[in-house]
């Protein structure tokens, strides 16, 4: 592991890069690049939002027809990669607010509207084993704004500590993982973004946390059943959170096969079909989402923060680069498969861009992370899966960012706001003294 010691000033050799790093002349770049980006979105990228959701909607539409005629392959990774894709591309961007701005439908396509209200919306937008606005308060607040930090609540390092420190041979800690990576959605995601969103309504109401609670800690099903959270019981979160999608996705979707299937002589074996494809779709789309969601912040490369920076700074954009890392590129198709997951770094530097924004994007910010001498990780989704199970195993460890020059880009961070908030504005009068000068 690359780790230097905090009281040291000597750099280790994979930070030697540290010491020339121009920290404003790359925020200066990175700023000037996320405003030219947003600047240009428009109808094109209205017109690749809805290809993708054809796209995804053809997946579940395939499902839909095929998934009572027999367990199968076809049905089963046509019901995964809708589940997939309408979460990690559909919701995930526009509940970013991806297409608030070049959207033509406000009402629908909007952060504020999406998916929110009930569980009508929600079933029509984005079903899923998360309660959408309590993944939007774990995601897209806490989890980009405290990226590779302890109050990240998706740092993989911290949430798997438990499995990291078991004394037992790594080989037998591999042993977990299936049943980890086939099941995490529910088993921790949704309990996760539950208390997340508990939790901030605890601070906004300036509640006191209890004693021996900390806040960083993730809740699972496994805490929920074993001992509890003073964020909420077991039956709020089976009633308000997976309850309904346990419920509506699994055994009342699939009901009209058993009329269908009465109609055609066969009884009750078409839903029956079809209720084990959605669940074996549940296991693949796990699978699916593991590899390119987990993956996105884990590994021996991947750096770690003790401070918390201001959101869009110098450091903040630094971070989501040492944080982050881009999987292959290319091709809608590819695109597609990854969920557009595979341009985090730039999603992570502005989140409030489109899926076509981030596709312009990557070979810039690629070029100005070369030009800067800033690492920027791009390698195959498979090679970070074994990345980030060496991370959960302990087999490795993620890097320190040398703790003196942390303190000293945030430092920098504060100098630059304070000039620009003393910054006066150049009249028309000085302008034309300096002309005629």
């Amino acid at each position: 592991m690359c780790v230097p010691k905090d009281s040291s000033p000597k750099l280790a050799q994979c930070d030697q890069w540290i010491k020339t790093f121009d920290l404003e002349s790359f925020t200066a770049d990175m700023k000037k690049l996320g405003d030219e980006l947003e600047k240009n979105q428009g109808d094109a990228d209205v017109r690749h939002l809805n290809k993708m959701i054809m796209w995804s909607n053809m997946c579940g539409l395939v499902g839909m027809i095929t998934m009572g005629f027999g367990v199968g392959i076809i049905p089963v990774v046509a019901l995964s990669t809708f589940t997939f894709t309408r979460w990690t591309m559909i919701a995930h961007h526009t509940c970013h607010g991806g297409y608030d701005k070049c959207h033509p439908n406000k009402s629908r396509w909007n952060r504020f509207k999406f998916a929110l209200g009930g569980t009508w919306n929600r079933m029509c937008d984005w079903f899923d084993w998360m309660m959408p606005e309590a993944w939007n308060v774990e995601h897209n607040n806490r989890h980009h704004y405290c990226l590779s930090e302890i109050e990240d609540p998706d740092l993989v390092e911290n949430n798997l500590v438990d499995l990291r420190n078991l004394p037992v041979p790594i080989f037998l800690k591999w042993l977990a993982l299936p049943l980890l990576v086939t099941t995490w959605k529910w088993f921790y995601y949704a309990p996760n973004t539950y208390k997340e969103l508990k939790l901030a309504k605890w601070r906004k109401q300036g509640k006191k946390i209890p004693d021996g609670v900390v806040p960083s800690d993730a809740v699972t099903v496994r805490m929920l059943i074993m001992g509890g959270t003073p964020f909420y019981s077991f039956f709020e979160f089976f009633s308000v959170v997976i309850g309904p999608y346990l419920l509506i996705h699994f055994f009342l979707f699939p009901l009209p096969l058993l009329a269908l299937g009465e109609y055609m002589g066969t009884g009750n074996g078409m839903y029956i079909a079809a209720v084990k494809n959605l669940f074996l779709a549940e296991l693949l789309t796990n699978f699916h989402g593991f590899v390119a969601i987990v993956t996105n912040h884990a590994g021996d490369d991947m750096y770690r923060f003790r401070e918390g920076c201001r959101p869009f700074s110098g450091s903040f954009y630094l971070r989501q680069v040492l944080a982050s890392v881009d999987f292959w590129t290319g091709s809608d198709f590819n695109d597609f498969m990854h969920g557009y997951l595979n341009y985090q770094i730039e999603h992570h530097m502005w989140p409030s861009l489109s899926m076509l924004s981030y596709k312009r994007s990557q070979p810039l910010v690629k070029a100005l992370c070369k030009k800067h001498g800033v690492p920027y990780v791009q390698e195959n989704v498979f090679l970070r899966t074994k990345k980030t199970i060496d991370i959960m195993t302990g087999a490795s460890s993620m890097r320190w960012f040398p703790e003196e020059y942390e303190k000293k880009f945030l430092e920098k961070d504060a100098v630059m706001e304070l000039e620009k908030k003393n910054k006066k504005p150049t009249l028309l009068s000085d302008k034309a003294m300096e002309a005629a000068e």
